[in-house]
């Protein structure tokens, strides 16, 4: 038999006035994965447990089934090794946005969702004005880069704010504290770097550019959720299952790095709704023809949830069902005969009207070989799934049930 998981990363929602109390999900045409719905079985999942950040790194490695308590050292260290750079021992990774601010407010987290071409001149130079032997800056995609501290006196001890869910707020007033007092040194490090790059992007030719095209510049950096080397279990340790991790994000790819996963970026993969969704379900199968396992991550929804645009967001859902889940059973059914099982769910929350993460459990459905449909649930929503067999599922529960051998 053969797996899949779709991941539709911030698909869960609360009821919107706007759509007469009905989710996205549930407002959004999805009349594939409501024929799969017919056929599945449905609970939750609680993938952000008190304790922890409300952030996609803690909620992807919580629905894989790594022990986060055991395993979690922060984002950045996980990005590094979804951009291919492991971490020597002395090094902190902290992820690094690209921010917006105007009259001292955090007005923009992504700067716009900024190109990569304007992303990788800025970050080049910030690696010439601010890197030394010590501090360097490491472009990732858009938005989304990385800064390393070299140096047994860095810690990841900080208190940080996410700029996803920073809207509004004013950046001087949240920036990185000690969490303990072998923090404080870098705290007073990030402070510094993120005063000096105010100065540095004001003028910076592509913000020039930006602002006289009507678009946020990226006028400062914002470090947040540093962390060491970590060490964790293989996925095929767990599981006895060969895996693929696809994504264009390298949190969720460093979360396959290090869990020996194969790691896939389709051409194509933008993490935004522009994204391309039938190369990333070709990958899928092309993948499982010869393996077990696939996570098909797909970001556009969190993305819209962040901006506040419910248009947006019910595109990315509507999109996932119509482009990436039909794509795959129409490669799967021509490709490979083995049997399937699917799981369909978000890793958490991300309510349209407040644009940041919450804890609330995510629904889920699984559905495929060996799967006793439920007898009443024939939906597939936030609402049905509280009413499903598997309710509070939460570390290794859900990937222990997708592999069982019959679900009833």
């Amino acid at each position: 038999m053969k797996y899949v998981v779709f991941l539709i990363d911030g698909m869960a929602d609360y009821p919107v006035e706007e759509l007469n109390g009905k989710t996205p999900l549930e407002a959004a045409n999805t009349p594939l994965i409501d024929e799969l719905a017919k056929k599945a079985t449905f609970g939750t999942f609680l993938s952000l447990p008190d304790g922890f950040p409300t952030s996609s790194d803690v909620a992807n490695m919580s629905v894989l089934g790594w022990d986060i308590s055991k395993y979690y050292t922060g984002r950045g260290a996980i990005e590094s090794y979804g951009a291919g750079i492991p971490l020597e021992e002395d090094t902190v990774a902290f992820r690094l946005n690209l921010i917006t601010v105007e009259d001292g407010i955090l007005k923009d987290y992504s700067a716009g969702h900024i190109s990569e071409k304007e992303a990788e001149d800025i970050i080049s130079f910030l690696q010439e004005k601010l890197g030394d032997n010590q501090i360097s800056f490491k472009k990732g995609v858009s938005y989304r880069h990385l800064l390393y501290l070299k140096g047994k006196e860095f810690s990841p001890e900080i208190l940080y704010s996410k700029p996803d869910s920073s809207h509004g707020l004013e950046w001087e007033k949240i920036l990185p504290e000690a969490k303990k007092p072998e923090g404080e040194l870098t705290a007073r490090v990030l402070r510094d770097l993120i005063y000096r790059s105010l100065e540095l992007l004001k003028d910076h030719p592509v913000n020039r550019k930006r602002i006289k095209e009507g678009k946020n510049p990226a006028n400062l950096i914002w470090p947040w959720s540093g962390g060491k080397r970590p060490s964790m279990p293989s996925f095929y340790e767990m599981y006895g299952k060969k895996g693929a991790i696809i994504s264009a994000v390298d949190v969720i790819l460093g979360l396959g790095r290090l869990g020996q996963m194969e790691v896939l970026r389709p051409e194509g993969a933008t993490g935004y709704i522009d994204t391309n969704y039938e190369n990333k379900a070709r990958a899928g199968v092309n993948f499982l023809k010869n393996n077990d396992f696939v996570y098909l991550h797909i970001e556009a929804a969190d993305e819209c949830s962040h901006l506040g645009d419910l248009a947006g967001k019910i595109r990315a859902i509507e999109d996932c069902d119509q482009r990436l889940i039909k794509t795959f059973f129409e490669e799967y059914n021509n490709k490979i005969k083995d049997e399937l099982r699917v799981a369909i769910l978000p890793d958490h929350p991300v309510p349209i009207h407040l644009r940041k993460h919450t804890r609330d459990p995510v629904p889920f459905m699984v559905w495929g070989a060996g799967v006793t449909p439920d007898e009443v649930i024939k939906n597939y929503n936030e609402r049905t799934c509280l009413s499903g067999k598997y309710i509070g599922l939460s570390g290794r529960k859900l990937m222990d049930l997708l592999f069982k051998e019959r679900i009833d």
